[in-house]
């Protein structure tokens, strides 16, 4: 028996090292509300969820994220692109951290501390597009290295009216 586990959990070991892309994690998924996440970070995946998908629309919801960083945060920035059919049709960035400027717990925090976030957040806009399409999302640092890089997939047929 013990053989047989030794052999597994080598087989495991081999397919994780073999496998060069994250898995697709499921943010949340009800009614006319879908959301899917893949780290494109060939370094590092890392756990987000959300409490409920329909909370989205209230424009403030409670998400948990984790992750151990691979590096320092005194600076952060982030880039986020709406991607339709392959094109990018909306491009947003923003400072997040930074000398005077600390919207974010985990500003300041080093390299190898545990990133644990749970609370609420708020989205800033009215509500979330309507149809099927990609969300890229990528944290860089200071030295322009990046700390975080998913693909959001959003399939929304909520109706808002």
């Amino acid at each position: 028996m013990k053989t047989s586990n030794v052999l597994l959990f080598i087989l495991v070991l081999l397919y994780i090292n073999a496998s060069t892309e994250w898995p697709t994690h499921t943010v949340c998924k009800e009614d006319n509300l879908e959301i899917h996440y893949k780290s494109c970070d060939p370094q590092q995946d890392f756990a987000f969820s959300i409490d409920h998908c329909a909370d989205i629309a209230t424009h403030t919801f409670n998400i948990r994220a984790s992750m151990v960083l691979r590096h320092s945060i005194k600076e952060l920035y982030v880039k986020l692109n709406m991607i339709i059919n392959g094109k990018t049709v909306l491009t947003y960035s923003e400072m997040l951290c930074g000398p005077g400027l600390a919207k974010l717990i985990f500003c300041g925090m080093k390299k190898g501390e545990h990133l644990d976030y749970e609370g609420p957040v708020t989205l800033g806009i009215k509500e979330i597009p309507q149809g099927d399409y990609t969300l890229s999302a990528k944290l860089t640092n200071q030295d322009h290295v990046t700390v975080a890089c998913a693909d959001f997939t959003v399939k929304n047929y909520l109706d808002y009216y």
